[in-house]
């Protein structure tokens, strides 16, 4: 295999590894600004919540915890732990190739 070819591949397993990164981090903010009750007429706020929701939407409200901090740190944790875990395999799986 070419040097060439090979640094193309690492920068795309580099790459899906910080795409992963990036949305588990949107998750675990969501989840940091809920816990903290962050004001949600904020931008930031919204803008944080809106993408973590997205991100979430599969896992959103999976859980049925009584209290609700529980079902967001379950629901959107999961998810950001999900994102983690297979944004990881893949950029190693491409890594190895």
């Amino acid at each position: 295999m070419s040097p060439r070819y090979r640094n193309g591949t690492n920068q795309a397993g580099t790459a899906i590894a910080i795409v992963a990164d990036v949305m588990a981090l949107i998750l675990g903010l969501w989840i940091l600004m809920y816990l903290l009750d962050a004001n949600q007429a904020n931008g930031l706020v919204q803008f944080v919540h809106d993408s973590a929701r997205w991100l979430a939407g599969w896992s959103h409200d999976l859980f049925t915890f009584d209290a609700e901090w529980a079902r967001v740190v379950a629901g959107y944790g999961l998810a950001a732990v999900v994102y983690l875990f297979v944004g990881h395999a893949i950029a190693n799986r491409v890594h190895r190739h």
